[in-house]
C-alpha cells in the first residue's frame, strides 16, 4: 500500500523529483569514477596519436621545405648559367662554326703560372691550340689535352704571346702576359707609337689560333721615356679571368675570311690557294713620235750638206717607243 501511495503521489504531485535530483547528484561522482579509466585511456590514446601525427607532418613539412630550398638554389644556379650561356652565345663572332661550353675545374693565378683546367678533353673533340673565349673577350688557348680535361694557358701567362692590333689605328704588335690577371703588357711598341689609354686591342688574325677582330684588352697605361726607345704600355683584359666559372671552346669556319690559317703556326704555308690567280698587267701606253720643229731644221741644212746633217733628236724614236 505504501508503494501504491508513493507511486500515486509521484504521478500526481511529483514529490519524488527532488529525491531523484539528490540521488542523481550523489551518483554522478560514482559514475564518473567508474567511467574515468576508459575515458582517460581514450584521451591519452587520442592525444598521443595527434602528437605523433603532428610530429610526422612537421617532419614532412621540414623535408619539403629543404627540398624546395634546394630546388630554388638549383633554379637560381640554372637561371644564372642560362644567362651566362646566352651571353656566351651572343658574344660569338660570325666566324665561329660551332662552340662547346666548359666548366672551370681548377685555376692557377700567380706570377709564374696563369692557367685553367676545364672539364672538356679529347673525348669532346678538343684539340691543342684551340681558342678559348668568354662573353667579354679572349681567355686563352688550350695546351695539354687529356681524355676528359684540358689545360688552358691564359693570355696573362708570362709564357703567352698574342698578336694584336690597335682598333683605332690598325697598329699591330704583340701582347705578352705579365703574370698578373689584370694587366698584360705591350713591350714591343716604339716610343713614338700612336697609342693612348682607352684604345681597344683586338686580335690581328695572325698566328693561326685566334680569329681576326675579337676583343682582347683595353689600354690603361702608356708611359714614354726620352732615354728609352720603347714605350711602356699596359692593358686590362676584357675577359673576366679571375671570376669566370664557364668558358667556351670554339671551332671556326674554314672558308671564312676572318678564320685563322692553322698552317702559319709551323712556318711557311705548305700549299697556296688554287683559286688565287695573278691579275693581268695593263699594257704600257706608247707615245707617238713628235715632228721636228721647222725653225731648228733650216739652219742645220744651211750650215752643212744635207747628206751629212744628222736627224734631229726629237725626230728619232727611242727603242722603247718614247720620244
Amino acid at each position: 500500500m505504501l508503494a501504491v501511495v508513493i507511486m500515486y503521489l509521484d504521478q500526481r504531485a511529483h514529490y519524488l523529483e527532488q529525491v531523484r535530483y539528490v540521488l542523481q547528484a550523489t551518483a554522478y561522482p560514482i559514475q564518473l569514477a567508474v567511467s574515468s579509466p576508459a575515458a582517460a585511456s581514450a584521451w591519452l590514446r587520442e592525444t598521443f596519436q595527434a602528437r605523433a601525427a603532428l610530429q610526422a607532418e612537421n617532419a614532412r613539412l621540414r623535408a619539403q621545405r629543404r627540398d624546395l630550398e634546394v630546388l630554388a638554389m638549383r633554379y637560381d644556379a640554372l637561371a644564372r648559367e642560362n644567362g651566362e650561356l646566352r651571353g656566351l652565345q651572343a658574344a660569338l663572332p660570325p666566324v665561329v662554326d660551332h662552340w662547346l661550353a666548359a666548366e672551370i675545374v681548377n685555376i692557377q693565378l700567380n706570377s709564374l703560372r696563369q692557367k685553367l683546367l676545364i672539364n672538356r678533353g679529347a673525348a669532346n673533340g678538343v684539340f691543342a691550340a684551340q681558342a678559348v673565349l668568354d662573353d667579354k673577350g679572349l681567355v686563352g688557348q688550350t695546351t695539354h689535352i687529356g681524355p676528359w680535361s684540358a689545360e688552358v694557358i691564359l693570355i696573362t701567362d708570362p709564357e703567352h704571346a698574342l698578336p694584336v692590333r690597335v682598333e683605332r689605328t690598325g697598329l699591330r704588335t704583340i701582347a705578352v702576359g705579365a703574370g698578373d690577371a689584370t694587366s698584360p703588357a705591350l713591350p714591343y711598341l716604339p716610343g713614338n707609337a700612336d697609342i693612348k689609354a682607352g684604345d681597344l686591342l683586338v686580335t690581328s688574325g695572325l698566328g693561326g689560333v685566334f680569329p681576326e677582330g675579337y676583343p682582347v684588352a683595353r689600354v690603361t697605361e702608356v708611359h714614354r721615356d726620352a732615354v728609352q726607345p720603347l714605350a711602356q704600355v699596359r692593358a686590362a683584359p676584357l675577359a673576366h679571368i679571375d671570376s669566370d666559372s664557364e668558358v667556351m671552346l670554339v671551332w671556326f669556319r674554314a672558308g671564312h675570311p676572318a678564320a685563322p690559317v692553322p698552317n702559319t703556326r709551323g712556318g711557311d704555308l705548305k700549299s697556296g690557294n688554287r683559286d688565287m690567280q695573278p691579275q693581268a698587267r695593263a699594257p704600257r701606253p706608247v707615245a707617238e713620235p713628235r715632228a721636228a720643229p721647222q725653225a731648228t731644221a733650216a739652219p742645220q741644212a744651211t750650215a752643212a750638206p744635207p747628206a751629212a746633217a744628222p736627224p734631229p733628236p726629237s725626230a728619232t724614236p727611242s727603242p722603247e717607243g718614247e720620244p
